[in-house]
This record gives C-alpha cells, structure tokens and sequence, in this order.
C-alpha cells in the first residue's frame, strides 16, 4: 500500500483533512466491488461526522456528501447504490461536547 505514504498534496477540503483524502485514494484503488462499497459508506459516515464538528447548526445532506466523495475522487467513485442511500437516510448522534475540569 505504497499509496498510504503521507501526501504532500494540499489538502483540498480543510473540514474533511487529509486522513478523508487518504481513505477515498485506498477505495479508488479498490477492485472488488463489495469491498470498495465498504469503504465509500464508512467514508461517507466519517465525512457526515466531521461537518457536523465543523457546523453544529445543519447536518450535511445526502448529496453534498455525494458530491465532496465525487470531487475528492476525481469521479472514481460513484455513490449510486441502495445501501449508501439507505446509510444516508440514517439519523447520527451529535458529538458530545468536551468537558473541561477547572
């Protein structure tokens, strides 16, 4: 997994990061359809995770991710299947905010 090196890169979408662009490079290469499908979902759940980080107020729709996973991966991965709709239709958790001791 030669590809797992650090980039020098830019990172293109800061609220994702480079650990996003990294995942989505590993399932561009990805032969086994199954297996790339995985690895879109996870990707897309992470990405919906980190806007709601950035941005508390909405959470980021179905096809801003699908458009975020088509722009990072150069139109390599195509997010046009049941289960990635069926992910996305899903409520997530707010992240819980950090107490800090005094």
């Amino acid at each position: 997994m030669e590809h797992l090196k650090r980039q020098t890169n830019p990172i293109r979408m800061r609220n994702y990061g480079r650990i996003i662009q990294d995942m989505i490079l590993v399932a561009c290469d990805e032969q086994e359809p199954r297996n790339r499908e995985a690895m879109i979902l996870y990707i897309a759940q992470c990405m919906r995770q980190k806007n709601l980080i950035w941005n508390r107020d909405q959470e980021s729709g179905t096809q801003r991710i699908k458009d975020d996973i088509a722009t990072l991966s150069n139109g390599r991965l195509n997010t046009d299947f049941e289960a990635f709709e069926e992910v996305m239709q899903r409520k997530i958790e707010e992240p819980k905010k950090q107490k800090y001791k005094k």
